[in-house]
Order: C-alpha cells, then sequence, then structure tokens
C-alpha cells in the first residue's frame, strides 16, 4: 500500500511542472489552489454518494479519485503524504473523542 501511494506521490511532483496541454496534473496547477480544492471537494461527494447509492467498485473508484487529488493539493501548498503521517503518528493511541477535544484549531 505504501509503495503504491509513494509512486503516486513522485509521478503527480513530475508532472506539476509539465506542460498543462498534455498534462491533467500541470493543468489543475495552472489553473491555481482554488481549482485543485474544488476538485477535491467534488470528489469528496462523490466519494460519499458511491458509499451510500453504488457498489463496491465504484466506492473505491472514487476513493482513488479522492486520494490522488488530495496528493495534488497537498503538492501545491508544499506539503505531501509524510506530513499527514507525521500528524496520524501524533494522534495515534489517542482516542477519537480525547483528541478532538484537545485540538487547539
Amino acid at each position: 500500500m505504501g509503495a503504491t501511494l509513494e509512486r503516486l506521490e513522485a509521478t503527480i511532483a513530475a508532472r506539476r511542472s509539465a506542460d498543462p496541454e498534455t498534462s491533467y496534473v500541470a493543468k489543475l496547477n495552472a489553473k491555481g489552489l482554488k481549482k485543485i480544492a474544488q476538485k477535491l471537494g467534488e470528489e469528496g461527494v462523490e466519494t460519499v454518494i458511491a458509499a451510500l447509492a453504488e457498489d463496491d467498485e465504484a466506492l473505491t473508484g472514487e476513493a482513488a479519485d479522492l486520494i490522488f487529488h488530495l496528493i495534488v493539493l497537498l503538492q501545491a501548498r508544499g506539503l505531501g503524504l509524510a506530513d499527514v503521517c507525521a500528524v496520524l503518528d501524533q494522534r495515534e493511541g489517542i482516542g477519537g473523542l480525547a483528541e478532538k477535544a484537545a485540538r487547539t484549531k
């Protein structure tokens, strides 16, 4: 699982500076952070719809799209999955309700 996400992150990073006419990642980045965030939101909604009204294949396909667009967004902000994993590591072992109550933001 980790190797797949690492390869995906590397591919997205490599395509950020490609020609927007030939690369979807470059095209999204050329449109800016607002467009990338909008696309992530759309994929989130599509994932919810698939979870509630479609089969497992549709759900996993939408989840893949969601993860892909999340990585695009993170990289647009100079972040990556390692940054997200660091936060998850910090939260590990803390109950969900206790962790949420302890957040300062």
